[in-house]
């Protein structure tokens, strides 16, 4: 089944409890239906003209095309970095049934395929 209005998104966070807070927020306010949270691996990039490397942990969001306004809103209002990782994949296959709950745990509501 092809259903791209459903969307993964990725936040990198550096290490402490920032991320389950976050995480945790998405899901109350509906903003995500779950959030998969991926301690402890390091990340190497290029910021201010150095190349820098961190601990950070991956925060994978299950939203939708039109839930996700909001998330992006909320994550750039509790992220902690100046200029933080989201970046959005269209779901492109997935089980109907998955989609079902996923759409039942977001704000607004959405229609998920039968």
């Amino acid at each position: 089944m092809s259903d791209a209005r459903f969307q993964l998104v990725f936040s990198t966070f550096s290490g402490g409890d920032r991320a389950r807070s976050v995480a945790e927020l998405l899901v109350r306010r509906g903003r995500a239906a779950c959030v998969n949270i991926v301690p402890g691996f390091e990340s190497v990039y290029r910021w201010a003209g150095a190349v820098e490397s961190g601990t950070e942990q991956l925060l994978i969001m299950n939203t939708h095309n039109d839930a996700y306004p909001a998330l992006q809103q909320t994550l750039r209002e509790l992220h902690p970095y100046e200029l933080p990782e989201i970046v959005a994949v269209g779901i492109e296959d997935a089980l109907p049934a998955y989609l079902q709950w996923l759409s039942a745990g977001l704000q607004p509501k959405v229609d998920a395929p039968a």
